[in-house]
This record gives C-alpha cells, sequence and structure tokens, in this order.
C-alpha cells in the first residue's frame, strides 16, 4: 500500500475518464466531458466518498487557442508540467501495443474537500523506457489520428486499470464516463477465464455487476470507432475476433456499444438524453442521471458570501439553496451588478471593448462546434438590427473548436465576420483562451446564458447551470437539462425549436420577453434571478449527481 495506504485502504469505486479538469493550470481537459469529472472529483472529497479518479496526463495540452489576422483560431499546444502540481509515483506497469512494451507511469494529484479528499491518477507514457513515439501517447489531449486514440485509450483502459492493481487498490465497482474507457472491461472480462483451451469462456455477468457507463454522446457519428484491422495491429490477438465483433459490433469496434454490452449500468445525462440514447439502443435499459455542477466552485464569490451568510450550509447541501429566494433582492443585484463589472474589465482588457454595465449583457461559451449553433442569433441581421435599436444589448462569446473540426473552425470565423458587420449596432465579444477561470466570469457576469444547440444534440449541457447559480437567467432551447429546468418565464425561457422556424423563436423572444423585462421590470428581473438559483440550484448540482450514482448505480448492485 505505501505510497497511498489511505486511499488504498477504502476506495471502492474507480471513475475513469479520459479527460479531467482540476485546475487551470493543469490543462488535462478539453471542454465539459473533462469539467463534469472535475466537478465529479470535488463533489467526491467533500463528500468524503470512497473513490479513486483515472485520467491521463496529456503533457502537451489540448488547444492554446489565439486567432490569426483573419480571426482563425490557431491551434497551438498548450503544455504543462505535472511535477509543479502533482507527485509521480514509484509504481509503474506496462501495456503491450503494437507488438511493443509500453510502460506507464501515475501521477498523484489530491483534491481536498469539506470533509475528505479523493486521489487523481494521471497516467503517463513520457518515461525513459518507452521509444520516442511511445513517448507521445499521453501528450496531445484528442491528439493525432485514429491510431493515435486508440492508444491513449488502450493506456486508459487497460493500463489504468492495472495501475490501479499494481498500487494496491481493490476496487468494487468501474465507473466509465464516456466510452474512451471501454477497454476496461474487456480486460476485467479476460480476466475471468484463462488462456488454455478452446473456445474460451468468460463470464460476462461478473463484469457486468462491477461496471457502470455514463454515455454522453446523442449522435452516432460521434462515437470512437476503431476498423479492426488498425485493433489487431495494436492489440493483437487479445481477444478472438469473433468475441470482440459480438461485444462491440460487426464492421469496426465501437467503444460505446463496447462499453454497453459489458455494463450491468448505463445512464444518459438528462432525462431527454436518456431517451435519444434509449431509441439508438433500444436492446439496452438506459437510466437517467441528470448532470449538476459543483456549487462552490461555480458560485461566483460575491454570491457565495451571500449565501455563506443566509443559507450557511449550501456547500455541504445545495439543497437548501431553495431558500435563496429569502435574499432581499438589492443584494443579489449587488452581487451580480459586481460580477457584471468583473466580466467587462476581463472584455475590455482582452479586446480592448468597452461595455456598458447598464445594457443586458447575453453569454454564449461553450465548444464550437455545428450542432451547438453559436450562429443562430445571426440568422436575420436586419431583424437583429431592429431588435437591437429598440432594446439595446451587448453579447460576449467564447469556445474552442476541436483543430480537425472544420465546421467549427469556420464558424468562429464568421462570429468574428458578424462582430465587424454589426459593430454600429450590437457591441460584440470574442474571448480567446476559453478556460475554466473564464468559463467562471462569463457564468457569472453575463445577464442573459444564450444556448441554442439542434435537438436532439444536446446531451445535458451543463454551462447554464453554473450560470442559474449565479441568478444568471437562462436562454435556451428545449433540450437536454433545460426540458427538466426550464418553467417558463420564471426560471429563464425557451426558445421554440419546432418547424425549423429557430432564428424567429429566438428573436420573437428576445424582442417581446426577454429584453424589455430587463429595461422595464427589474423588480420582476430580479425576482426570476432568485428563481433561477432557488429551483435549479437545488437540483443541477453535483452533489445530488453523485449522491443518486452511489444509491442507483454502485450501492444498490451486487
Amino acid at each position: 500500500m505505501g505510497e497511498l495506504e489511505p486511499y488504498v485502504r477504502r476506495a471502492e469505486i474507480a471513475y475513469f475518464s479520459m479527460e479531467i479538469a482540476l485546475r487551470d493550470e493543469m490543462h488535462t481537459f478539453a471542454g465539459g466531458l473533462g469539467v463534469l469529472a472535475g466537478d465529479m472529483a470535488r463533489s467526491a472529497a467533500d463528500l468524503d466518498m470512497p473513490m479513486v479518479f483515472v485520467s491521463l496526463a496529456s503533457k502537451d495540452g489540448y488547444v492554446l487557442q489565439t486567432f490569426g489576422e483573419g480571426s482563425e483560431q490557431l491551434n497551438a499546444p498548450n503544455p504543462w508540467e505535472p511535477e509543479k502540481w502533482a507527485r509521480a509515483l514509484s509504481s509503474m506497469v506496462n501495456v503491450e501495443i503494437g507488438g511493443r512494451e509500453v510502460w506507464i507511469r501515475p501521477w498523484l494529484y489530491e483534491v481536498t474537500g469539506r470533509v475528505g479528499a479523493v486521489p487523481v491518477l494521471l497516467l503517463d507514457t513520457d518515461v525513459d523506457q518507452n521509444q520516442a513515439e511511445d513517448r507521445h501517447i499521453t501528450g496531445r489531449l484528442y491528439g493525432g489520428d485514429a491510431a493515435d486514440r486508440l492508444k491513449q485509450e488502450i493506456v486508459l483502459g487497460i493500463g489504468g486499470e492495472r495501475v490501479l492493481r499494481a498500487l494496491g487498490f481493490e476496487i468494487r465497482t468501474f465507473h466509465l464516463n464516456e466510452g474512451h474507457a471501454a477497454l476496461l472491461p474487456l480486460k476485467l472480462l479476460l480476466d475471468t477465464t484463462s488462456r488454455s483451451g478452446a473456445p474460451r469462456r468468460y463470464d460476462e455477468t461478473s463484469v457486468r455487476s462491477r461496471c457502470v457507463f455514463t454515455t454522453h454522446t446523442p449522435v452516432a457519428t460521434a462515437f470512437d470507432k476503431f476498423g479492426y484491422d488498425l485493433v489487431h495491429s495494436l492489440l493483437g490477438d487479445l481477444i478472438e475476433v469473433e468475441t470482440l465483433k459480438r461485444l462491440a459490433g460487426d464492421s469496426a469496434l465501437n467503444m460505446t456499444r463496447l462499453a454497453l454490452s459489458l455494463s450491468g449500468y448505463t445512464n444518459g445525462v438528462a432525462e431527454r438524453h436518456a431517451e435519444t440514447a434509449s431509441k439508438m439502443f433500444p436492446d439496452v435499459p438506459i437510466r437517467s442521471i441528470t448532470n449538476g455542477v459543483h456549487p462552490s466552485t461555480w458560485t461566483h464569490p460575491q454570491f457565495a458570501e451571500l449565501f455563506d451568510r443566509h443559507i450557511p450550509h449550501w456547500r455541504h447541501e445545495p439543497e437548501v439553496l431553495s431558500f435563496a429566494d429569502q435574499i432581499p433582492d438589492e443584494d443579489i443585484w449587488s452581487a451580480h451588478q459586481e460580477a457584471k463589472r468583473e466580466l467587462l474589465a476581463l472584455t475590455m482588457q482582452a479586446t480592448e471593448q468597452r461595455f456598458d454595465l447598464d445594457l443586458p449583457l447575453i453569454g454564449f461559451a461553450r465548444r464550437m462546434t455545428a450542432y451547438k449553433r453559436p450562429d443562430l442569433l445571426f440568422g436575420d441581421l436586419d431583424r437583429l438590427r431592429r431588435v437591437a435599436q429598440k432594446h439595446p444589448f451587448q453579447i460576449v462569446f467564447a469556445g474552442i473548436a476541436h483543430p480537425s473540426d472544420l465546421p467549427g473552425l469556420k464558424l468562429i470565423e464568421e462570429l468574428h465576420e458578424y462582430i465587424g458587420a454589426l459593430a454600429a449596432d450590437v457591441s460584440i465579444a470574442f474571448l480567446p483562451a476559453y478556460n475554466m477561470a473564464l468559463a467562471r466570469d462569463l457564468v457569472a457576469g453575463s445577464d442573459i446564458w444564450l444556448n441554442t444547440p439542434l435537438p436532439p444534440y444536446e446531451a445535458s449541457g451543463t454551462s447554464g447551470m453554473k450560470a442559474a447559480l449565479n441568478g444568471v437567467l437562462n436562454l435556451s432551447v428545449l433540450d437536454g437539462w433545460w426540458v427538466e429546468g426550464c418553467v417558463e418565464g420564471v426560471t429563464g425561457w425557451s426558445i421554440d425549436s419546432r418547424g425549423g422556424a429557430d432564428v424567429d423563436a429566438l428573436l420573437f423572444k428576445l424582442q417581446e420577453n426577454v429584453l424589455p423585462l430587463y429595461a422595464g421590470q427589474r423588480d420582476r428581473w430580479v425576482f426570476m434571478m432568485k428563481q433561477a438559483i432557488s429551483k435549479l440550484g437545488p437540483m443541477f448540482n453535483s452533489h445530488r449527481m453523485i449522491r443518486r450514482y452511489a444509491s442507483e448505480a454502485y450501492l444498490a448492485r451486487p
């Protein structure tokens, strides 16, 4: 047990995620999936859960976002130094990839909460024992081609399980956050039988009793799939191809299908998403545990001070945020205005654009990709100008596109073109280098949080939950979590996406409901801010989420 004795002695649940957002200085995450994993770890520490988290070191990070002369996104690596934030452990393991031994060293990062702490193991192949090309496997998060991605997933799933055993952990339940770690249950399956004899017999039931799978992807084309020729070249004869095809798909190794086949509990990340996933995989029972966000991480200090004063147990029991509607209006407004001032100062520093504290500010920040439709607001520029002339407003954007997502990269360029075209009518800024710190500023300092995904492609969407904790009102398409959270005209507003008239519906709602309320009915606006905090905060938090996983997925199963 040595190095990790206190954790090894009590940890029963291992949570595997390709990415995890621990702190801004550690570039081990790309977006919402990693932030969710980080919030899960923070709540696990707050609640003293018997858990260990496993991810990749990703020493070259994801993307250091800057813009070129034509406003195109430049995609440089974003390296970080693990030794500044984590501790190298002496136990190393190897996995066979492409006929070679690849050694893995784990780094330990400890997440400390209000009650306890949980260990995070970051897997690193950049060690002297490896050949040069293998040292870069855990370098760039989501970098390279299909072979690079499969190598990373071998390290995560097979290597991660071996690291846990080498360190002395005896894990009862493995939780797969998305399909990237699906080779883990395959490894467990191989451990249920010996290699002698033909055909081999596997105990799939025992593997399913130990594995929980959370799927986040409502789009079949987004599942990780690897051709069996590539799988054979990297994994060799790990398992009979007939068995693998039965578990993971005939035409290619579908990591989502493999995870579904070998997990005894599967859930989507919102009620609507579970319905969508069930239609995609009608042969698998898919439950629903809606995502949540870590309350004290995403609450602005001004609001945190208010909550500490009026509802002091909110950090441990976010349910008591239901009493936030009793906080005086002037205190709520004052806290929000301070958060907004900070965002406007940051915007001025980053873009040299001066925004008006008294005008409503629309925030839009998330992964830049086509189905998120960040350009929907600009679908009718003439009408948008007319709306702005009657009810002036301003907009702040942020978000990173994956370097290989050409439509997403194009959207960033188009947004900059709209900024120029509307300069005389609407103040708009695009803030570069989107990260956790910027996200915290945006979700607290905006007045309106805009979300315009194309249904049913929004699995959950947690940025709006963070905004609600800070009294920011959501204006969103009814998809993902907002189906559960929207009380029209009380916690925010919906955008009717039926009939393909989304642009019209969005501009109508802005013109007739949202902007006039901000301009002329401040008391009602603050009432809605308090309703957003008191109705959404108690529900859409990671404490509630992890408690549901504990009772429904971890403890309720053999």
